[in-house]
This record gives C-alpha cells, sequence and structure tokens, in this order.
C-alpha cells in the first residue's frame, strides 16, 4: 500500500513530482485578482472633479499660429 504523502510519479517525467494543486492556486489567485480589478474599474468612485472655467475663458482663442509654430510643421512634414 502507497503512501498519500508520495503520490506515484509518471515514468515518463524525471525529477520529484509537482504538487497540481499549487499551480491550481496560484492560477485561482490570479484569476480572481483580475476580477477583483475589473470589478474596481467598473464601479463608480464618486463625483468626479469638473474643472471651473470663467465665462471669458471658455470663448478666449487658445490657438495661435505664430512663427516658431509655423517652423515646426514646415520641419516635421512627412
Amino acid at each position: 500500500m502507497k503512501s498519500p504523502q508520495n503520490p506515484p510519479q509518471d515514468p515518463t517525467r524525471k525529477g520529484p513530482a509537482r504538487n497540481p494543486l499549487q499551480r491550481r492556486d496560484i492560477l485561482k489567485t490570479l484569476g480572481l485578482g483580475a476580477a477583483g480589478a475589473a470589478a474596481a474599474t467598473v464601479l463608480p468612485a464618486g463625483d468626479e472633479a469638473q474643472a471651473m472655467e470663467s465665462p471669458q475663458e471658455q470663448v478666449k482663442a487658445r490657438y495661435r499660429e505664430t512663427e516658431h509654430v509655423k517652423r515646426f510643421y514646415a520641419l516635421n512634414r512627412l
């Protein structure tokens, strides 16, 4: 009668037998961690911060095509 502490070894494998439960535990832990991370990204985190702009800031011109901008675009043409 074989003892339960020494599992039977596959004659085609070399070296000591591995415990398959350890690998399963690692895969299970990774799966649960991934599921937890996915759930954390889906759950609402509360109110989002909003940038406050005055009405004057909302209508002001933001982009100016100056000489150095024109030079940058001219030099980086493909």
